[in-house]
């Protein structure tokens, strides 16, 4: 028998079955990890598959089966690109390796409905599934998916996050750590440069650096005129015009990579010092702040964590939608 790697012919399940010696069903079920095919057939099976360059027919499989093994990940194309959302689509498309599910990823615009992609998939049947982020606490497109029993994770927390697959971090709990670790340093005057407002996780981190900042005694404000998503000018502009109101600010905390990059640009350019004059805290998804600037203050939150999780979460609601949803909260530590 000649090597899997050296055949010409353009590759089925057939080729695979004639390979390994296995019958045409056996080959399909190997494929998608049916829970009575053996581990190691499955994976002589995958290997013989990648070695000849198999692709399933999606429009064949959508009509013998109903699914596409497709997850679509959609993305706002106004986020942090360069660190969360990268390593978000990094770790889902790993974590989709050795399955039978892909990963596209489907953007929208900041002029656009966010509703405009669920819509798409959901009514096109183009993926089995959906992970999105960004989340509202009564999410449109959340409550849309639930209605029409539409498999889904949601990276992020709603007002039924009880009810539907989720990973978040706790940015309750980011948040007090962070005002704890700004007065424990001796800062005074505190602003917090928010996410969106009407996303739950900016919520969430609002409430908490303000009862902790009236806890320690601090007073602490939120940056008006900029969000922690939106592009580096903006932030910046917002914080210069801020600090040129309240000069006595010591001690600032961002939602975002980007949005800590912005406000050291503010600082310095005001002839103060990151470390000396202010201090500024924020959280990173891969390490980076310190290498721009080694006296940031960071607190790492593990997004390979959550993109791993949440394909796996997503790809039970597909498989196994009887199942309690999967769901995770991520506490932060100094």
């Amino acid at each position: 028998m000649a090597p899997a790697s050296k055949t010409t012919e353009r590759p089925t399940l057939k080729t695979i079955a004639r390979l390994s010696g296995l019958a045409i069903p056996t080959v399909s079920r190997a494929l998608n990890d049916a829970p009575d095919i053996g581990d190691a057939t499955k994976a002589r099976v995958r290997q013989i598959a990648r070695d000849i360059g198999y692709r399933p027919d999606r429009a064949g499989l959508r009509l013998r089966t109903g699914k596409t093994n497709v997850i679509a990940l959609i993305l706002s194309t106004e986020h942090d690109m360069m660190n969360h959302t990268a390593r978000l689509i990094t770790a889902i498309a790993g974590a989709t390796r050795g399955t039978p599910y892909h990963m596209i990823v489907t953007p929208y615009f900041p002029d656009q409905d966010p509703m405009d992609p669920v819509r798409y998939v959901t009514e096109t049947r183009s993926a089995d599934g959906i992970i999105l982020n960004q989340t509202q606490p009564e999410d449109p497109r959340i409550r849309h998916l639930m209605e029409i029993g539409f498999p889904f994770a949601a990276h992020g927390r709603t007002n039924w996050a009880s009810k539907h697959p989720y990973y978040d971090f706790h940015n309750g709990t980011f948040a007090r750590l962070c005002v704890q670790r700004l007065v424990e340093r001796g800062r005074r005057s505190l602003v917090l440069v928010a996410p969106p407002t009407e996303q739950f996780y900016a919520i969430e981190m609002i409430e908490a650096a303000q009862d902790e900042a009236a806890a320690q005694g601090v007073p602490l404000k939120v940056l008006q005129g900029a969000s922690s998503d939106e592009a580096l000018a903006r932030v910046e502009a917002a914080m210069s015009a801020h600090l040129d109101r309240n000069p006595a600010v010591d001690g600032v905390i961002c939602g975002s990579t980007n949005a800590a990059m912005a406000v050291v640009g503010s600082v310095e350019a005001m002839g103060r010092s990151i470390g000396g004059d202010v201090d500024l805290i924020a959280k990173e998804a891969m390490p980076f702040l310190t290498q721009f600037r080694k006296e940031i203050l960071v607190l790492h939150e593990d997004v390979t964590k959550a993109g791993d999780f949440l394909c796996r979460a997503v790809m039970q609601a597909i498989d196994h939608p009887d199942e309690p949803p999967l769901q995770h909260l991520e506490h932060p530590k100094v």
